[in-house]
Protein backbone atom coordinates (compact mmCIF):
# COMPACT_ATOMS: atom_id res chain seq x y z
CA UNK A 1 0.00 0.00 0.00
CA UNK A 2 1.54 3.09 -1.19
CA UNK A 3 0.00 6.90 -0.84
CA UNK A 4 1.16 10.38 -1.68
CA UNK A 5 4.33 11.51 0.05
CA UNK A 6 3.83 13.53 3.00
CA UNK A 7 4.67 16.69 4.43
CA UNK A 8 6.14 15.07 7.63
CA UNK A 9 9.51 15.81 8.66
CA UNK A 10 10.63 12.37 8.07
CA UNK A 11 13.29 13.47 5.54
CA UNK A 12 15.72 14.34 7.55
CA UNK A 13 15.17 11.75 10.00
CA UNK A 14 15.32 9.00 7.30
CA UNK A 15 18.78 10.31 5.47
CA UNK A 16 20.21 13.40 7.12
CA UNK A 17 23.01 12.89 9.40
CA UNK A 18 22.12 11.46 12.12
CA UNK A 19 24.09 13.65 14.68
CA UNK A 20 22.56 16.71 13.53
CA UNK A 21 19.05 15.04 13.05
CA UNK A 22 18.85 14.02 16.77
CA UNK A 23 20.30 17.34 18.23
CA UNK A 24 17.79 19.32 15.82
CA UNK A 25 14.95 17.49 17.32
CA UNK A 26 16.07 17.39 20.71
CA UNK A 27 17.68 20.67 21.74
CA UNK A 28 13.55 22.09 21.42
CA UNK A 29 12.79 19.60 23.61
CA UNK A 30 15.49 20.16 26.17
CA UNK A 31 14.01 23.81 25.82
CA UNK A 32 10.09 23.24 26.73
CA UNK A 33 11.68 20.65 29.48
CA UNK A 34 13.86 22.97 31.38
CA UNK A 35 10.91 25.35 31.40
CA UNK A 36 7.91 22.96 32.41
CA UNK A 37 10.44 21.01 35.67
CA UNK A 38 11.97 24.15 36.37
CA UNK A 39 8.25 26.03 36.82
CA UNK A 40 7.73 22.74 38.91
CA UNK A 41 10.86 23.19 41.16
CA UNK A 42 9.17 26.78 41.62
CA UNK A 43 5.35 24.57 42.35
CA UNK A 44 7.44 22.43 45.35
CA UNK A 45 9.28 26.00 46.57
CA UNK A 46 5.55 27.76 47.13
CA UNK A 47 4.12 24.48 49.18
CA UNK A 48 7.97 24.08 51.11
CA UNK A 49 6.67 27.06 52.49
CA UNK A 50 3.52 25.82 53.97
CA UNK A 51 5.63 24.17 55.89
CA UNK A 52 6.99 19.88 56.43
CA UNK A 53 3.73 18.45 56.72
CA UNK A 54 2.14 19.77 53.48
CA UNK A 55 5.82 19.02 51.94
CA UNK A 56 5.53 15.78 52.79
CA UNK A 57 2.10 15.18 51.49
CA UNK A 58 2.76 16.17 48.03
CA UNK A 59 5.69 13.99 48.53
CA UNK A 60 3.28 10.82 49.24
CA UNK A 61 1.42 11.76 46.02
CA UNK A 62 4.35 11.29 43.71
CA UNK A 63 4.07 7.60 43.12
CA UNK A 64 0.07 7.65 43.06
CA UNK A 65 -0.02 11.03 40.07
CA UNK A 66 3.05 9.57 37.87
CA UNK A 67 0.93 6.23 38.33
CA UNK A 68 -1.65 7.94 35.94
CA UNK A 69 1.11 9.61 33.63
CA UNK A 70 2.78 6.62 33.36
CA UNK A 71 -0.55 5.19 31.68
CA UNK A 72 -0.73 8.60 29.36
CA UNK A 73 3.24 8.34 28.87
CA UNK A 74 3.00 4.70 27.61
CA UNK A 75 0.26 5.36 25.63
CA UNK A 76 2.05 8.19 23.59
CA UNK A 77 4.51 5.73 23.41
CA UNK A 78 2.71 3.40 21.35
CA UNK A 79 0.58 6.42 19.46
CA UNK A 80 4.38 7.48 18.67
CA UNK A 81 5.72 4.36 17.46
CA UNK A 82 2.99 3.16 15.79
CA UNK A 83 2.48 6.65 13.53
CA UNK A 84 6.31 7.29 13.20
CA UNK A 85 6.64 3.18 11.56
CA UNK A 86 3.53 4.50 9.06
CA UNK A 87 4.92 7.50 8.17
CA UNK A 88 8.74 5.81 7.65
CA UNK A 89 6.58 3.70 5.17
CA UNK A 90 5.00 6.45 3.47
CA UNK A 91 1.56 6.19 5.31
CA UNK A 92 0.12 9.36 5.92
CA UNK A 93 -3.68 9.16 5.45
CA UNK A 94 -3.12 5.33 8.06
CA UNK A 95 -0.99 7.71 10.24
CA UNK A 96 -3.81 10.32 10.56
CA UNK A 97 -6.38 7.81 11.48
CA UNK A 98 -4.09 6.51 14.38
CA UNK A 99 -3.45 9.48 15.77
CA UNK A 100 -7.76 10.28 15.99
CA UNK A 101 -7.92 6.63 17.73
CA UNK A 102 -4.97 7.33 20.31
CA UNK A 103 -6.31 10.23 21.45
CA UNK A 104 -9.98 8.68 22.32
CA UNK A 105 -8.76 5.23 23.65
CA UNK A 106 -6.28 7.31 25.79
CA UNK A 107 -8.70 9.42 27.29
CA UNK A 108 -11.30 6.58 28.00
CA UNK A 109 -8.21 4.72 30.07
CA UNK A 110 -6.66 7.80 31.87
CA UNK A 111 -10.49 8.40 32.85
CA UNK A 112 -11.07 4.61 34.48
CA UNK A 113 -7.74 5.04 36.25
CA UNK A 114 -8.57 8.47 38.16
CA UNK A 115 -12.07 7.66 38.92
CA UNK A 116 -10.63 4.22 40.80
CA UNK A 117 -7.82 6.59 42.49
CA UNK A 118 -10.24 9.08 43.57
CA UNK A 119 -12.65 6.51 44.89
CA UNK A 120 -10.22 4.59 46.93
CA UNK A 121 -7.97 7.95 47.63
CA UNK A 122 -7.72 6.63 51.47
CA UNK A 123 -6.68 2.83 51.09
CA UNK A 124 -3.75 4.00 48.69
CA UNK A 125 -2.21 6.56 50.81
CA UNK A 126 -2.73 4.72 53.83
CA UNK A 127 -1.07 2.21 52.32
CA UNK A 128 1.87 4.56 51.19
CA UNK A 129 2.42 5.09 55.18
CA UNK A 130 0.90 8.48 54.94
CA UNK A 131 0.43 9.98 58.59
CA UNK A 132 -2.78 11.31 60.35
CA UNK A 133 -1.53 14.96 60.13
CA UNK A 134 -0.64 15.01 56.40
CA UNK A 135 -4.19 13.41 55.06
CA UNK A 136 -5.98 16.56 55.37
CA UNK A 137 -3.64 17.94 52.57
CA UNK A 138 -3.27 14.73 50.43
CA UNK A 139 -6.88 14.93 50.56
CA UNK A 140 -7.35 18.59 49.48
CA UNK A 141 -4.62 17.99 46.58
CA UNK A 142 -6.13 14.81 45.05
CA UNK A 143 -9.60 15.59 44.87
CA UNK A 144 -9.08 18.07 42.60
CA UNK A 145 -6.22 16.53 40.74
CA UNK A 146 -8.36 13.20 40.19
CA UNK A 147 -11.19 14.82 38.62
CA UNK A 148 -8.79 17.25 36.71
CA UNK A 149 -6.27 14.32 35.23
CA UNK A 150 -8.81 13.88 32.35
CA UNK A 151 -7.64 17.41 30.90
CA UNK A 152 -3.83 15.95 30.98
CA UNK A 153 -3.94 13.33 28.33
CA UNK A 154 -5.39 15.15 25.23
CA UNK A 155 -1.76 17.28 25.50
CA UNK A 156 0.36 14.28 25.98
CA UNK A 157 -1.09 12.78 23.31
CA UNK A 158 -0.85 14.95 21.11
CA UNK A 159 2.28 16.23 21.79
CA UNK A 160 2.95 12.00 20.88
CA UNK A 161 1.33 12.18 17.53
CA UNK A 162 3.68 15.84 16.61
CA UNK A 163 7.28 14.19 17.57
CA UNK A 164 6.12 11.13 16.09
CA UNK A 165 5.88 13.45 12.38
CA UNK A 166 9.33 15.35 13.84
CA UNK A 167 7.78 18.44 14.87
CA UNK A 168 9.71 18.44 18.47
CA UNK A 169 9.12 22.50 18.88
CA UNK A 170 5.64 22.87 18.97
CA UNK A 171 5.21 20.19 21.71
CA UNK A 172 7.85 21.79 23.17
CA UNK A 173 6.33 25.06 22.98
CA UNK A 174 3.06 23.75 24.51
CA UNK A 175 4.97 22.22 28.01
CA UNK A 176 6.21 25.53 28.46
CA UNK A 177 3.51 27.55 28.24
CA UNK A 178 1.75 25.05 30.90
CA UNK A 179 4.34 25.71 33.02
CA UNK A 180 4.33 28.87 32.85
CA UNK A 181 0.55 29.27 33.68
CA UNK A 182 0.80 26.83 36.36
CA UNK A 183 3.73 28.87 38.18
CA UNK A 184 2.08 32.12 37.63
CA UNK A 185 -0.75 30.75 39.06
CA UNK A 186 0.46 28.90 41.64
CA UNK A 187 1.03 31.82 44.29
CA UNK A 188 -2.14 33.60 43.88
CA UNK A 189 -4.39 30.26 44.28
CA UNK A 190 -1.98 29.02 47.32
CA UNK A 191 -1.84 32.01 48.86
CA UNK A 192 -4.44 33.88 47.74
CA UNK A 193 -4.65 37.37 45.78
CA UNK A 194 -7.14 40.10 46.76
CA UNK A 195 -10.40 38.38 46.20
CA UNK A 196 -9.05 35.49 45.45
CA UNK A 197 -8.72 33.64 49.06
CA UNK A 198 -5.95 31.22 50.30
CA UNK A 199 -6.53 27.43 49.20
CA UNK A 200 -3.53 26.04 50.41
CA UNK A 201 -1.84 22.72 48.66
CA UNK A 202 -5.27 22.34 47.08
CA UNK A 203 -4.52 26.05 44.91
CA UNK A 204 -1.45 23.67 43.33
CA UNK A 205 -3.61 21.22 42.20
CA UNK A 206 -6.44 23.68 40.69
CA UNK A 207 -2.86 25.56 39.07
CA UNK A 208 -2.03 22.45 37.46
CA UNK A 209 -5.61 21.63 36.08
CA UNK A 210 -6.09 25.50 34.93
CA UNK A 211 -2.93 24.79 32.67
CA UNK A 212 -3.81 21.09 31.26
CA UNK A 213 -7.11 22.91 30.18
CA UNK A 214 -5.26 25.37 28.13
CA UNK A 215 -3.18 22.50 26.52
CA UNK A 216 -6.01 20.41 25.45
CA UNK A 217 -7.29 23.88 23.60
CA UNK A 218 -4.26 24.47 21.37
CA UNK A 219 -3.20 20.74 20.81
CA UNK A 220 -6.86 20.44 19.44
CA UNK A 221 -7.21 23.09 17.56
CA UNK A 222 -3.40 22.43 15.85
CA UNK A 223 -3.85 18.96 15.31
CA UNK A 224 -7.58 19.09 14.05
CA UNK A 225 -7.55 22.72 12.12
CA UNK A 226 -3.92 23.87 11.53
CA UNK A 227 -2.19 20.94 11.13
CA UNK A 228 -4.78 18.34 9.80
CA UNK A 229 -3.11 15.65 11.68
CA UNK A 230 -5.78 13.47 12.70
CA UNK A 231 -8.23 12.04 10.61
CA UNK A 232 -11.29 9.72 11.57
CA UNK A 233 -11.79 8.14 8.27
CA UNK A 234 -11.46 4.32 8.37
CA UNK A 235 -10.36 3.79 5.04
CA UNK A 236 -7.60 1.48 5.70
CA UNK A 237 -8.14 0.37 9.12
CA UNK A 238 -11.39 -0.32 11.14
CA UNK A 239 -11.17 1.65 15.01
CA UNK A 240 -10.63 -1.51 16.85
CA UNK A 241 -7.76 -2.55 14.65
CA UNK A 242 -6.11 0.75 15.20
CA UNK A 243 -6.91 0.80 18.49
CA UNK A 244 -5.78 -2.72 19.36
CA UNK A 245 -2.24 -2.02 17.46
CA UNK A 246 -1.61 1.24 19.69
CA UNK A 247 -2.72 -1.28 22.96
CA UNK A 248 -0.64 -3.64 22.11
CA UNK A 249 2.48 -1.27 22.45
CA UNK A 250 1.13 1.24 24.24
CA UNK A 251 -0.20 -0.89 27.30
CA UNK A 252 2.82 -3.04 27.96
CA UNK A 253 4.67 0.27 27.96
CA UNK A 254 2.19 2.28 30.05
CA UNK A 255 2.84 -1.18 32.45
CA UNK A 256 6.33 -0.53 31.98
CA UNK A 257 5.93 3.50 33.30
CA UNK A 258 3.82 2.23 36.44
CA UNK A 259 6.36 0.17 37.44
CA UNK A 260 8.55 3.18 38.26
CA UNK A 261 6.11 4.60 40.42
CA UNK A 262 5.24 1.63 42.22
CA UNK A 263 8.98 1.29 43.23
CA UNK A 264 8.64 4.88 44.08
CA UNK A 265 5.85 3.61 46.77
CA UNK A 266 7.96 1.02 47.84
CA UNK A 267 10.98 3.46 48.34
CA UNK A 268 8.45 6.10 50.15
CA UNK A 269 7.50 3.56 52.67
CA UNK A 270 10.80 2.72 53.54
CA UNK A 271 11.87 5.91 53.66
CA UNK A 272 9.06 7.18 55.69
CA UNK A 273 10.49 4.91 58.64
CA UNK A 274 13.04 7.60 58.98
CA UNK A 275 9.91 10.37 59.57
CA UNK A 276 8.41 12.77 57.86
CA UNK A 277 11.73 15.02 57.10
CA UNK A 278 13.13 12.09 55.22
CA UNK A 279 10.09 11.74 53.21
CA UNK A 280 9.98 15.60 52.41
CA UNK A 281 13.67 15.49 51.64
CA UNK A 282 13.15 12.71 49.30
CA UNK A 283 10.45 14.34 47.53
CA UNK A 284 12.50 17.33 46.46
CA UNK A 285 15.15 14.92 45.82
CA UNK A 286 13.08 13.08 43.04
CA UNK A 287 12.36 17.14 41.38
CA UNK A 288 15.84 17.44 41.44
CA UNK A 289 16.09 14.29 39.61
CA UNK A 290 13.57 15.47 37.25
CA UNK A 291 15.41 18.66 36.37
CA UNK A 292 19.51 16.75 36.20
CA UNK A 293 17.77 13.91 33.86
CA UNK A 294 15.65 16.06 31.10
CA UNK A 295 18.53 15.76 28.63
CA UNK A 296 17.55 11.78 28.82
CA UNK A 297 13.95 12.60 29.18
CA UNK A 298 14.33 14.79 26.39
CA UNK A 299 16.10 12.43 24.04
CA UNK A 300 13.87 9.53 25.24
CA UNK A 301 11.01 11.15 23.64
CA UNK A 302 12.87 12.12 20.15
CA UNK A 303 15.23 8.86 19.99
CA UNK A 304 12.01 6.83 19.45
CA UNK A 305 10.41 8.12 16.34
CA UNK A 306 13.71 8.21 14.71
CA UNK A 307 14.20 4.94 15.51
CA UNK A 308 10.84 4.16 14.46
CA UNK A 309 10.35 5.98 10.84
CA UNK A 310 14.08 4.22 10.41
CA UNK A 311 12.82 0.86 11.09
CA UNK A 312 9.41 0.83 8.98
CA UNK A 313 12.01 2.24 6.10
CA UNK A 314 14.40 -0.86 7.17
CA UNK A 315 17.17 1.84 7.61
CA UNK A 316 18.63 -0.87 10.14
CA UNK A 317 22.37 0.70 10.28
CA UNK A 318 20.79 4.03 11.09
CA UNK A 319 19.21 2.70 13.97
CA UNK A 320 21.92 1.19 15.76
CA UNK A 321 24.02 4.12 15.40
CA UNK A 322 21.84 6.41 16.46
CA UNK A 323 21.71 4.37 19.76
CA UNK A 324 25.11 3.44 20.08
CA UNK A 325 26.10 7.46 19.70
CA UNK A 326 23.12 8.48 22.00
CA UNK A 327 24.09 6.37 24.54
CA UNK A 328 27.91 8.07 24.71
CA UNK A 329 26.79 11.37 24.87
CA UNK A 330 24.35 10.56 27.48
CA UNK A 331 26.74 8.89 30.41
CA UNK A 332 29.44 11.51 29.67
CA UNK A 333 26.78 14.61 30.08
CA UNK A 334 25.42 12.85 32.82
CA UNK A 335 28.61 12.97 34.55
CA UNK A 336 29.26 16.60 34.22
CA UNK A 337 25.62 17.20 35.46
CA UNK A 338 26.48 15.20 38.57
CA UNK A 339 29.85 17.55 39.53
CA UNK A 340 27.58 20.59 39.06
CA UNK A 341 24.72 19.22 41.49
CA UNK A 342 27.34 18.04 43.89
CA UNK A 343 29.21 21.39 43.70
CA UNK A 344 25.87 22.97 44.48
CA UNK A 345 24.83 21.01 46.99
CA UNK A 346 24.32 23.54 49.51
CA UNK A 347 22.36 25.79 47.94
CA UNK A 348 19.81 23.67 46.48
CA UNK A 349 19.38 21.75 50.03
CA UNK A 350 19.04 25.52 52.05
CA UNK A 351 17.04 26.42 49.20
CA UNK A 352 14.19 23.89 49.41
CA UNK A 353 14.61 22.81 52.92
CA UNK A 354 13.37 24.44 56.20
CA UNK A 355 14.61 22.55 58.94
CA UNK A 356 18.10 21.44 59.33
CA UNK A 357 17.23 17.50 59.32
CA UNK A 358 15.47 17.87 55.98
CA UNK A 359 18.45 19.77 54.00
CA UNK A 360 20.93 17.14 55.71
CA UNK A 361 19.06 14.70 53.63
CA UNK A 362 18.67 16.43 50.37
CA UNK A 363 22.94 16.80 50.56
CA UNK A 364 23.20 12.97 51.24
CA UNK A 365 20.56 12.43 48.28
CA UNK A 366 22.79 14.69 45.75
CA UNK A 367 25.74 13.40 47.08
CA UNK A 368 25.08 9.81 45.90
CA UNK A 369 22.06 9.47 43.48
CA UNK A 370 23.00 11.12 41.09
CA UNK A 371 26.54 8.76 40.40
CA UNK A 372 23.76 6.51 38.59
CA UNK A 373 22.11 8.79 36.64
CA UNK A 374 24.44 8.22 33.40
CA UNK A 375 22.99 4.70 33.85
CA UNK A 376 19.94 4.78 34.65
CA UNK A 377 19.79 7.16 30.89
CA UNK A 378 21.04 3.87 29.50
CA UNK A 379 18.27 1.90 30.85
CA UNK A 380 16.09 4.86 29.90
CA UNK A 381 16.68 5.52 26.13
CA UNK A 382 17.12 1.65 25.78
CA UNK A 383 13.36 1.13 27.34
CA UNK A 384 11.95 3.51 24.50
CA UNK A 385 14.19 2.51 21.97
CA UNK A 386 12.40 -1.57 22.28
CA UNK A 387 9.29 0.22 21.98
CA UNK A 388 10.28 2.06 19.06
CA UNK A 389 10.99 -1.18 17.82
CA UNK A 390 7.66 -2.78 18.52
CA UNK A 391 9.29 -4.93 21.36
CA UNK A 392 7.47 -3.57 24.26
CA UNK A 393 7.23 -6.51 25.94
CA UNK A 394 11.47 -6.82 25.88
CA UNK A 395 10.55 -3.00 27.50
CA UNK A 396 8.42 -4.42 29.68
CA UNK A 397 10.34 -7.02 31.22
CA UNK A 398 13.83 -4.55 31.12
CA UNK A 399 11.71 -2.71 33.82
CA UNK A 400 11.12 -5.08 35.70
CA UNK A 401 14.26 -6.22 36.26
CA UNK A 402 15.87 -2.98 36.33
CA UNK A 403 12.86 -2.17 39.59
CA UNK A 404 12.51 -5.04 41.47
CA UNK A 405 15.66 -7.29 40.52
CA UNK A 406 18.40 -4.74 41.76
CA UNK A 407 16.84 -1.16 42.21
CA UNK A 408 14.47 -1.81 44.94
CA UNK A 409 15.61 -4.92 46.39
CA UNK A 410 19.45 -3.81 46.72
CA UNK A 411 18.51 -0.49 47.81
CA UNK A 412 16.66 -1.71 50.85
CA UNK A 413 19.50 -3.98 51.39
CA UNK A 414 21.76 -1.00 51.65
CA UNK A 415 18.99 0.66 54.10
CA UNK A 416 19.31 -1.88 56.33
CA UNK A 417 23.12 -2.40 56.27
CA UNK A 418 23.77 1.55 56.35
CA UNK A 419 20.37 3.88 56.99
CA UNK A 420 19.34 6.28 54.16
CA UNK A 421 23.84 6.37 52.80
CA UNK A 422 22.95 2.53 52.29
CA UNK A 423 19.62 2.86 50.56
CA UNK A 424 20.47 5.59 48.12
CA UNK A 425 24.09 3.92 47.36
CA UNK A 426 22.05 0.30 46.37
CA UNK A 427 19.53 2.37 44.27
CA UNK A 428 22.75 3.79 42.32
CA UNK A 429 24.49 0.09 42.29
CA UNK A 430 21.33 -1.29 41.09
CA UNK A 431 21.53 1.19 38.00
CA UNK A 432 25.02 -0.30 37.02
CA UNK A 433 23.61 -3.70 36.36
CA UNK A 434 20.60 -3.25 34.39
CA UNK A 435 22.51 -0.77 32.19
CA UNK A 436 24.56 -3.56 31.92
CA UNK A 437 21.76 -5.88 30.48
CA UNK A 438 20.02 -3.39 28.55
CA UNK A 439 22.31 -2.58 26.35
CA UNK A 440 23.30 -6.07 25.11
CA UNK A 441 20.15 -7.23 24.86
CA UNK A 442 18.88 -3.99 22.55
CA UNK A 443 22.49 -4.83 20.37
CA UNK A 444 20.84 -8.34 20.16
CA UNK A 445 17.33 -7.37 19.39
CA UNK A 446 18.94 -5.70 16.62
CA UNK A 447 20.87 -8.29 15.03
CA UNK A 448 17.82 -10.82 15.28
CA UNK A 449 15.53 -8.11 13.68
CA UNK A 450 18.29 -7.52 10.48
CA UNK A 451 18.94 -11.56 10.28
CA UNK A 452 14.57 -12.22 9.96
CA UNK A 453 14.94 -9.46 7.33
CA UNK A 454 17.99 -11.21 5.51
CA UNK A 455 16.26 -14.77 5.98
CA UNK A 456 12.99 -12.95 4.43
CA UNK A 457 14.95 -12.15 1.47
CA UNK A 458 16.78 -15.23 0.77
Amino acid sequence: MTQAKSNFNGNDILHGDIGATLKRMTIPMIFGMITLMTFNLVDTFFISMLGTEPLAAISFTFPVTFTVISLAIGLGIGTSAVIAKALGSNLLEEAKFDAAVAIIISACFVSMLSLLGFTFVDEIFILLGASPVVMPFIHDYMSVWFIGSILLITPMIGNSVLRASGDTKTPSLIMALGGLVNAVLDPILIFGLGPIEPMGVKGAAVASVLSWSLGVSIILYLLIVKKRLISLSAKYASFFAVAQKILKIGLPAAGANMLTPLAMAVMTAVIASYGPEAVAAFGVGSRIESIASLVVLALSMTLPPFISQNFGAKHYQRVRDAYTHTLKFVLGFQFFVYILLVLSAYYISHTFGNEPAVVETIQLFIYIMPLGYGLQGVIILTNSSFNALHKPMNALMLSIIRLFVFYVPIAYLGSQLAGLPGLFAGAALGNLFTAVIAYNWFKKAIDEIVQSELQKEA
